[in-house]
């Protein structure tokens, strides 16, 4: 019996849409429609466990080729399992389950597992027609699904942790105890605040962990010094869109960049740093600047609806990463940030930065 979660059925639940549609439609910002643009699929890959399969559209038939057979399967048949399969996801209360009706079509049509082969960095391969150049570019794409909870696009980690040097304080351990005892509902927020009352204040010094730093700076020299101000904001502010962070960080333009023509440097070098982390970035490892095999994302909606975001069409793509993604707060006791600590008779507080999707 396959068993998985919301976003794993979101998996299957994408190859029988899209090869039910029959074509792409690409997404905007807002996580809606771009009319009038849609890209004719010719064919989607997938790697199995045991082997490489062709889902080929031909009219109204799917041929399935590999391992040397050839299947053809109605595309009405992909139409009805997909809405059932939505519903099913829906409705379903479970952590894992399984959709017994489906696993049989699966096995129908050499689908065997919920994920595409471990070896395959893309959850779903697709071939498609571009009327625009006349070209049928290979799209890989990681699936994320609305079905269930928001995913994480920058996962939190000591990786993740910025540090800061208070400045203008010389607390005894008592005061220090006393603050990082506040353990209220919005309790770093509440410590900061409390650090700011006895008239101490916040430097960045850098990020706790070097590998971060460069990955940062090698996408823009100066990430880490607009995430460190970001990041405190987040935690100092009523703000958790990236959308309104990078609006009070514009507004403030704590790098003075020269914004009399009114140049957006700060949403510009967050975009790249977002386009990134979703092209395989990762805090922990050495980043080259070369995207893994995963050109963009397809979207499953609630309603259904499957959306695609590919660097191919890079300002939505952009776009799309910026305006439905926020800051939130992981375990401080788990990453160590939140509370005050002294090194070298200075003081210091970090902070931790987590992204996650907002749908």
């Amino acid at each position: 019996m396959i068993t998985g979660n919301k976003g794993e059925w979101s998996e299957i639940y994408a190859l029988f849409k899209l090869l039910g549609d029959k074509q792409l439609f690409l997404g905007d910002k807002d996580i809606e429609r771009l009319e009038g643009l849609v890209y004719p699929i010719i064919k989607i890959l997938r790697s199995e466990n045991n082997g490489d399969f062709e889902y080929s559209i031909k009219d109204e038939i799917i041929l399935i080729s590999g391992d040397e057979q050839v299947l053809k399967i109605p595309i009405e048949q992909f139409k009805i399992k997909a809405l059932f399969l939505l519903n099913a996801i829906k409705e379903n209360r479970e952590r894992t389950f399984s959709v017994p009706e489906i696993e049989d079509f699966m096995q129908s049509i050499n689908c065997i597992s919920l994920k595409a082969s471990s070896s395959a960095k893309t959850d779903i391969t697709i071939v498609v027609h571009d009327q625009r150049t006349n070209q049928q570019p290979t799209l890989g794409f990681s699936i994320k699904s609305q079905l269930g909870s928001p995913s994480t696009l920058l996962n939190a980690g000591k990786t993740t942790n910025f540090i800061f040097k208070i400045n203008g304080v010389d607390f005894t351990d008592n005061q220090i105890d006393d603050i990082n005892s506040i353990s209220s509902r919005s309790k770093i927020m509440d410590r900061i605040s409390e650090i700011q009352a006895n008239s101490g204040s916040f430097e960045f010094v850098k990020t706790e962990r070097q590998i971060f730093s460069n990955n940062l700076v090698l996408i823009d020299s100066l990430l880490p010094q607009i995430l460190s101000q970001i990041v405190f904001d987040f935690y100092s502010s009523e703000y958790s869109h990236l959308t309104d962070l990078v609006n009070q960080t514009s507004d403030k333009n704590p790098l003075e960049f020269d914004v009399e023509n009114e140049h957006k440097f700060y949403e510009y070098k967050i975009k790249r740093l977002l386009t990134d982390v979703a092209l395989g970035m990762m805090p922990s490892k050495v980043w080259s600047g070369k995207y893994d095999a995963t050109g963009g994302y397809l979207i499953v909606k609630e309603n259904g609806d499957v959306l695609c975001y590919h660097i191919y069409n890079r300002n939505e793509f952009e776009d799309y990463l910026l305006n439905n993604t926020k800051l939130d707060t992981a375990s401080s006791s788990r990453h160590g940030f939140g509370e005050i600590y002294k090194e070298n008779n200075e003081f210091y507080f970090n902070l931790n930065l987590q992204i996650r999707f907002t749908k």
